[in-house]
């Protein structure tokens, strides 16, 4: 059995190193990754942090209907749809960091009989997520799921033989809006308890109310025509690399959407990056250390808090601060900590390439 015990002369960098973890984990912002499968590697990448603007938009389409030229006349409404139209808003905008790889920071560790490496763990996109260690079930992200849109009403299936049989567009709007104005006298007797066959309890009266509800929107149709609305996510992912006054994240438009960044017909969507020059320090990393043929090549980024803020042309919409492991440092790890004396298990934070958790324990002596 090994025996298991902290090494006196390293207490002070293991205690620094692992403070430094925790304390920066839990300042981190709407931390999600996809879940994504980990892999044993030789090599592995420190992650660059990018940002996904997830966008919920709904898109609205409008069909009139046949009869759109008799409500007013009818039904006393001057406000329907007379001619197909489809128009777009912005229900909300979150942004969510996310790690990938820094193709700048490639790193093969020595997996030797010199050092105590002896697992190497990184995602789909090589970038590291532990070392000599297990990492943690990956948090995923759902994947987004419009609301299911009710079954579309046929109005015909609702219209009587004598509207059916009406010998011109006038006559036949002209008894749709009777019948309509019959169902509403019915729901309204109904409530009041006044109808000749009332129901015989709660139940019933709902659901026979239910049914005359779906014959007015039915027959409504043919005036107001059909409005459905739709759901939309997309997604822009922004990796910030220096600090921005404003620069154009997307165009929108009520008529078109999202669209290009250089079209005019939408109005411009700005992002402003602010450098806050806050990183956490760390003893247990040692900068400019020499290079040696015994190095282990085992880095972790010390990330830079940023603050990222939308604007809506000249309106803020909201800031939201992070950490992104290109406003830091990089810096290798203690060739101490892998040894021949000590085990240390190591789990990353994918998203910035900080160490989220440390653990060491003594190597028997052979």
């Amino acid at each position: 059995m090994k025996k298991h015990m902290i090494i006196k002369n390293q207490a002070k960098k293991i205690s620094s190193l692992f403070f430094f973890a925790v304390i920066l984990s839990c300042s981190i912002f709407n931390l999600t990754a996809n879940a994504q499968d980990v892999t044993e590697a030789s090599s592995y990448y420190l992650p660059k942090t990018a940002i996904d603007f997830t966008i919920l938009i709904e898109k609205t389409t409008c069909e009139p209907g046949d009869l759109n030229m008799y409500a007013e006349r009818f039904l006393k409404k001057n406000d329907v749809a007379t001619k197909p139209s489809t128009s777009y808003r912005i229900l909300n905008i979150k942004m969510i960091n996310k790690g990938i790889p820094d193709t700048t920071k490639l790193f093969t560790p020595a997996i030797d009989t010199k050092h105590s490496i002896t697992s190497l763990k990184v995602d789909e996109q090589g970038i590291i997520m532990a070392v000599n260690a297990e990492t943690p079930p990956p948090t995923e992200r759902k994947a987004f799921a419009p609301a299911p849109k009710p079954e579309p009403l046929n109005s015909r299936d609702y219209l009587t033989q004598d509207i059916l049989s009406a010998g011109s567009k006038a006559k036949m709007a002209e008894l749709t809006a009777q019948e309509i104005y019959d169902i509403r006298d019915s729901k309204s007797q109904l409530n009041k308890g006044q109808a000749d066959f009332m129901p015989k309890d709660g139940e019933q009266l709902r659901i026979m109310l239910n049914n005359l509800n779906t014959q007015e929107a039915a027959l409504l149709q043919l005036f107001e025509g059909i409005t459905e609305k739709d759901t939309i996510e997309s997604v822009i992912t922004f990796v910030p690399e220096k600090d921005t006054d404003k620069s154009i994240l997307f165009r929108f438009s009520q008529k078109f959407g999202l669209t290009d960044t250089d079209d005019l017909s939408g109005i411009p969507y700005y992002i402003k990056v602010d450098d806050l020059h806050k990183m956490v320090s760390n003893t247990a990393t040692v900068e400019g250390m020499k290079k040696s043929k015994d190095d282990a090549n085992i880095y972790a980024n010390l990330p830079g808090k940023i603050k990222l803020t939308l604007f809506k042309e000249e309106q803020e919409l909201g800031s939201q601060e992070f950490y992104a492991a290109q406003f830091g440092k990089t810096l290798p790890l203690d060739n101490e900590l892998f040894g021949k004396k000590l085990l240390t298990s190591l789990v990353y934070n994918p998203t910035t390439g900080n160490i989220d958790t440390i653990k060491t324990e003594m190597l028997k002596k052979q």
